[in-house]
């Protein structure tokens, strides 16, 4: 029976075949990020100012005390995240650190399990391994692990977001972005993608929570005055050190203001061009609108403000993942030499040409931000400029397109006669959208 096993009678398809592969692959590969590469750790260390924060609050002794002319990792969560993250302190700093990783890799897997029913895939599929794989494969997740930072509960938090934005259940979708932002605010952009919804009960939780946590930290604190005197003015600069914004790299390289002023100031004409004709002409492809808005908005600002580190790109997943939509716009080589830009852990810094390998490691990332904000918009400006040409307004999609495979049909059954999937000589239905099938119906204001 155990010898069986080994060559199931089930893989009758190429399918099944690279699934049996692809899974032992996925589980070693995750089992290695977390128990070896993160346990051990790296100079980096991004846990432990977080954990004398803690600490500190946790004994009413000063939590903004770190010194800005260092290199080293910096404290700089407001009051309402030291209340959140403050239980951290509790125990000693190894076994916290320890429990912290692992927090953030269930996180991560759970985020990994939404993106999957997001998009109408099964652990049974070939997307779940294959996702799995990537994601831990993946530069962001790796050093999100590895230096032990927050970005793991982040992703989660904006994939339960996500979901619940689309099925319009708005006071948790608030409650779960307010707290994201209440520790850092790096999703604080997806609010503009609920007022263009008009889901005004999520937009008005969502700022409401972190005020609220604000208020309960503040008399709990011995400095709370200090983060807003002291370390926001410093998240206000433009550093030149571990900084791939557009901004980072010109201090870097020393470009003159008019200059990264001038790219920037393209940068975001192209993405007000691109999120416009989103909301023109996709905005009730609600699956679609969604993730592609929430990519557009989080790569500009990790490109465009004053800070952007590639381990950020982990947000960027639910975006990526809408390449098995038909009308994705990632569907094209361009895209994915972007992705490879911030996703990849390949390091290009040579011994043998030393400047342009350290050009290549530093620029890298930004090139592959700025690609993709490229490639978004020549993709939905093609389609509106042939569109308009064909008279086909308002809709951009064109004829062939309805017949793409997306993965809103059948994705887990082979297209063979017997089987559950598409029967030769015959037409996919019409396929539900997901947010349709996830939410019941109920008033825009939730």
């Amino acid at each position: 029976m155990f010898l069986r096993q080994l060559e199931p009678r089930t893989a009758r398809t190429t399918a099944d075949v690279i699934r049996f592969a692809l899974w032992p692959l996925a589980i070693m590969t995750v089992l290695n990020r977390v128990f070896i590469k993160a346990v051990n750790g790296f100079v980096t260390d991004d846990y432990k100012p977080v954990y004398q924060a803690s600490l500190d609050f946790l004994n009413g002794r000063e939590v903004y005390t770190a010194n800005f002319d260092s290199v080293d990792p910096h404290y700089l969560y407001p009051p309402s995240g030291t209340l959140l993250i403050a239980p951290i302190a509790v125990i000693d700093y190894e076994k916290s650190r320890w429990l912290f990783i692992l927090l953030n890799a269930v996180a991560i897997l759970i985020a990994w399990y939404l993106l999957l029913k997001l998009f109408n895939y099964t652990l049974r599929s070939i997307a779940a391994p294959a996702l799995l794989l990537a994601m831990f494969m993946s530069e962001t997740v790796i050093n999100t692990l590895v230096f032990t930072n927050v970005n793991g509960c982040l992703l989660l938090a904006e994939m339960l977001f996500l979901i619940l934005l689309l099925q319009r259940r708005d006071l948790w979708a608030g409650v779960i972005l307010g707290l994201s932002m209440a520790v850092k605010p790096t999703l604080a952009p997806l609010l503009l993608i609920a007022l263009v919804r008009k889901q005004w009960t999520l937009v008005a939780t969502a700022v409401a929570v972190p005020i609220a946590l604000t208020g309960i930290a503040w008399p709990l604190s011995k400095d709370p005055e200090a983060f807003f005197s002291r370390t926001t003015p410093y998240l206000m600069e433009t550093r030149d050190y571990f900084n791939s914004s557009i901004p980072g790299n010109a201090e870097y390289y020393g470009l003159p203001p008019w200059l990264m002023w001038g790219i920037r100031g393209t940068m975001a004409v192209l993405v007000l061009i691109a999120l416009w004709i989103l909301y023109r002409y996709y905005r009730n492809d609600e699956l679609f609108f969604v993730t592609t808005a929430a990519g557009l908005l989080l790569t500009a600002e990790f490109l465009l403000l004053s800070l952007g580190q590639m381990y950020y790109s982990m947000l960027l997943f639910p975006f990526l993942m809408s390449v098995v939509l038909r009308n994705s716009v990632l569907r094209n080589w361009p895209a994915w030499l972007a992705v490879f830009g911030f996703m990849s852990y390949d390091k290009w810094l040579s011994d043998r040409w030393p400047d342009i390998g350290r050009n290549l490691e530093y620029l890298r990332i930004t090139f592959g931000w700025g690609l993709l904000l490229i490639v978004v918009f020549c993709v939905l400006g093609d389609r509106y400029l042939a569109a308009r040409r064909a008279g086909r307004l308002p809709h951009l999609d064109p004829e062939w397109m309805a017949t793409a495979p997306d993965s809103r049909e059948t994705t887990d059954a082979p297209a063979v006669p017997g089987g559950r999937g598409e029967q030769p000589g015959t037409r996919p239905a019409d396929p539900v959208p997901v947010a349709s099938r996830l939410a019941e119906p109920q008033s825009v204001g939730g």
